[in-house]
């Protein structure tokens, strides 16, 4: 760098020229203004951080959160225990107590058996009634409510994203009368294996909790993974 008043050549970062003793800090502070910035254009040409894992999990966790908060909780299918599941029970005592009338009369004892057979049907209708009203079952969209107990009542609540299998059984009366029971597998603590019993069209009732629970699971983004997949 030259002195601008003796024309000297000087120390680049020099205060004062050596030879006329003139002030160099004004010469060096407009040199340092206009030269540019060797890592400005490192920093422009950089490109963009890429966010971590957990920023993207975060991300997106809040972005499901948010959905969630919109989504709407629709009722699918509700019932109660069908008196369909007795019919088999129904005609076994009916059977019985016309077999046993016939024998009280042939022996002379026909008061203690109707007596006995009245009993017996007073149970059965008891029971029924029990069953009826003690339980009730709710799908939605979300969850699987199941409800039972009369004077206490115990509501197990499935989330379906958490229901791994869902299976029905059928007797032979019952295959004749579209009833059954449906076993749900889930990964739920309190009730991991939840047995409905007395569902009225059990095929398609078992067929609606499996699509709910397929659908839940594409909604929020989870795949399961199966053998051979």
């Amino acid at each position: 760098m030259q002195c601008p008043a003796c024309q000297t050549e000087t120390e680049t970062d020099a205060a004062f020229c050596h030879k006329c003793g003139a002030d160099l800090r004004a010469e060096n502070g407009e040199r340092a203004a206009t030269d540019p910035d060797p890592t400005a254009d490192e920093h422009a040409s950089a490109p963009a951080a890429k966010p971590s894992p957990h920023e993207e999990f975060r991300k997106a966790t809040h972005l499901n959160s948010a959905d969630d908060e919109e989504d709407i909780e629709d009722e699918i299918w509700d019932g109660a225990y069908s008196s369909k599941a007795m019919v088999g029970q129904w005609i076994a005592a009916a059977a019985a107590t016309v077999l046993a009338v016939v024998i009280g009369v042939m022996t002379g004892t026909w008061l203690i058996v109707i007596g006995l057979a009245v009993l017996v049907w007073v149970i059965m209708i008891a029971w029924f009634a029990y069953r009826r009203y003690s339980v009730h079952y709710t799908l939605t969209t979300q969850r699987l409510i199941h409800e039972s107990g009369i004077l206490w009542r115990t509501i197990d609540r499935i989330e379906l994203i958490d229901i791994d299998d869902v299976t029905f059984k059928q007797g032979p009366v019952e295959r004749a009368f579209r009833v059954g029971s449906i076993i749900v597998i889930s990964g739920d603590k309190t009730s991991p294996e939840l047995n409905l019993p007395g569902i009225d069209n059990v095929r398609g009732v078992a067929d609606k909790i499996d699509d709910a629970r397929r659908k839940e699971r594409r909604r929020r983004g989870l795949h399961m993974i199966t053998q051979g997949a």
